[in-house]
């Protein structure tokens, strides 16, 4: 199973962060307590979603808007039908872990 790590602490609630899952882009939302991993990369024109804006649970992609559900991946409104894809999260101590089956 590939897997990647960032520390919690490293990670401040409202904030996004990059990980690569092997060779996969993925994008690391802090909201409260919970974490979410989500594809990085926007499905619409390509922008790097680490560069979005989080509010609450909706992430906004930073080229031309378009809004994702970080809980479940699904798009709440903008140019594309297309979800991104969600990956499995889990807290290990400090560690945040990505991972995909």
């Amino acid at each position: 199973m590939a897997e990647a790590r960032l520390k919690l602490s490293e990670l401040a609630d409202g904030s996004l962060k990059a990980v690569d899952l092997n060779g996969e882009d993925v994008v690391v939302a802090r909201v409260g307590d919970r974490c979410y991993a989500l594809g990085g990369i926007c499905p619409h024109e390509g922008a790097p979603l680490e560069d979005g804006e989080l509010d609450g649970e909706t992430l906004t992609c930073p080229w031309h808007f378009t809004e994702f559900d970080v809980t479940s991946g699904k798009v709440v409104d903008g140019l594309t039908e297309e979800p991104l894809a969600v990956y499995a999260v889990s807290i290990d101590g400090d560690d945040v872990v990505v991972s995909k089956d």
